[in-house]
């Protein structure tokens, strides 16, 4: 069986909360529940993870590759900033599909780039909650 790790980066634990206008009013709890439905459908096993701290999302994508056949990560904030989720990704040989529910081109300056873009398979943004589950159908079809 397939096994994916999905990611969640800094501050996704307050999404239903935080800023609804922007990231809308589904919870995390409900993005796992969509994403694990999916995963039942297709017969893969889903990890899932939620992470504040740069440190902890770079160890998960370092234990990846022996664990992992691909990675959906939505950085978050970290997106912006992060060399070492970056260089994680670029170094863990497998394959990733980045995602954010906004579209981060239409968002502040400092949002609009992306460190991980580079070295991901794909990005799906700016579909809400459907970005992730796009994304997970994405990583799917690449594997």
């Amino acid at each position: 069986m397939k096994k994916i790790l999905v990611i969640h980066g800094p501050n996704l634990q307050l999404l239903g909360t935080r800023e609804p206008a922007v990231y809308g009013r589904v919870t995390l709890k409900q993005i796992n529940a969509g994403l694990q439905k999916i995963a039942r459908k297709q017969k893969v096993g889903l990890t899932i993870v939620q992470s504040n701290i740069e440190g902890k999302i770079v160890d998960a994508i370092g234990k990846a590759g022996s664990r992992f056949s691909g990675i959906l990560i939505n950085p978050a904030a970290y997106t912006h900033t992060s060399v070492a989720i970056r260089d994680a990704l670029a170094a863990c040989g497998v394959p990733a599909v980045e995602v954010h529910l906004s579209n981060i081109h239409c968002r502040e300056e400092f949002r609009q780039k992306s460190l991980i873009s580079p070295v991901v398979q794909g990005t799906i943004m700016g579909f809400g909650v459907s970005s992730y589950y796009l994304g997970l159908e994405a990583l799917l079809d690449l594997l």
